[in-house]
């Protein structure tokens, strides 16, 4: 088994000196930015960068680890408070942040965009570049240049992408170039036509035969982990008991080394559709509508406004000016 990336990329130009010194510069009272606590400015800079060893190492000691996708500048902060271990900056975004029916029509700039702009809000978590569709496909020289472009301008921390057998010479090859890479299987979005739509995968023996040993390739490969995505939890566990790299669930039930789930499903953010496997922590959409609907009720009614809410010149001033205008 390879495991020979560059593995600890602790800094870039895009990150600055972290969130919550960028946060913590914001000296702008009268505008009502919100400042971090003591206790929370001290937290974070405690907090160290997320390696693969450290990941490595959480899969020997049985420590789960925690990942969730991101794709903005606010949610990279919040994950940081979080303590979040790994963000996925997923192709995902083109159907939660942009509205498309599928992940097929994420491209290369965007998802550099929107990488860019979580590491600008995080630090520490172990960001991952999302391979949008068609980026690695079709050769391996495409594949190493785009997973590079991931890291030299996007500011990640390394890739994600999909495929078993077909894609270990990619794999490899980016692994070789210095860039660590999270494998994914199971129910792979950018094949769903060839999967016959959004299905759990691996509920038949050859099927799941299947999984097991893409799995084992992708990890002689050099992937530094692998994502598995709507995999029957025995199955799922079958994987993780035979591997020594992490085993990330999306899912694939409890018995995988950590969990992911999409941030817009988690927050009711999302409301196309939200997957079996998605738990809602809370219905933020529902708040937003609520909140949107009383905003405009107010507006309408004269009630915002308030006070409080607008700037003041002095009389001294206001009479200058007046007299100016005459």
């Amino acid at each position: 088994m390879v495991k020979d990336p560059a593995v600890a990329r602790t800094s870039c130009s895009e990150r600055g000196s972290g969130a919550g010194s960028r946060l913590a510069s914001a000296t702008a009272p009268e505008f009502g930015i919100r400042m971090e606590t003591r206790e929370e400015e001290q937290q974070m800079s405690e907090r160290t960068k997320v390696t693969v060893p450290q990941l490595w190492e959480m899969k020997k000691s049985g420590q789960k680890i925690s990942m969730i996708t991101a794709y903005d500048y606010p949610t990279g902060v919040w994950a940081e408070r979080a303590a979040i271990d790994i963000l996925l900056v997923g192709d995902s975004m083109a159907m939660t942040v942009l509205g498309h029916s599928t992940t097929l029509p994420a491209t290369m700039e965007e998802m550099i965009a929107h990488s860019q702009a979580v590491m600008r809000g995080n630090d520490t978590s172990f960001v991952l570049g999302d391979m949008p569709y068609m980026s690695y496909q079709p050769s391996v020289e495409l594949a190493v240049q785009n997973a590079g472009r991931f890291m030299s301008e996007g500011g990640c921390d390394g890739i994600k992408l999909e495929g078993g057998v077909p894609m270990a010479d990619r794999v490899q090859a980016i692994v070789n170039a210095g860039i660590p890479v999270m494998g994914h299987l199971g129910l792979t979005p950018q094949s769903m036509s060839m999967l016959g739509g959004f299905k759990a995968q691996g509920k038949d023996a050859q099927m799941a035969k299947k999984i097991v040993d893409d799995a084992k390739v992708l990890e002689e490969a050099g992937a530094f982990s692998i994502l598995l995505e709507a995999v029957p939890s025995k199955v799922s566990k079958l994987v993780t008991e035979r591997a020594e790299i992490p085993i990330i669930s999306i899912g694939a039930g409890p018995d995988c080394d950590g969990q992911v789930l999409i941030f817009h499903d988690m927050f009711g953010l999302y409301p196309a559709f939200t997957p079996k496997f998605a738990k809602q922590y809370a219905d933020l959409g529902e708040v937003i509508v609520q909140g949107l609907k009383r905003y405009a009720d107010e507006v309408r009614g004269g009630a915002f406004p308030e006070p409080k809410h607008c700037f003041t010149i002095s009389d001294e001033q206001y009479e200058e000016l007046m007299s100016i205008l005459e």
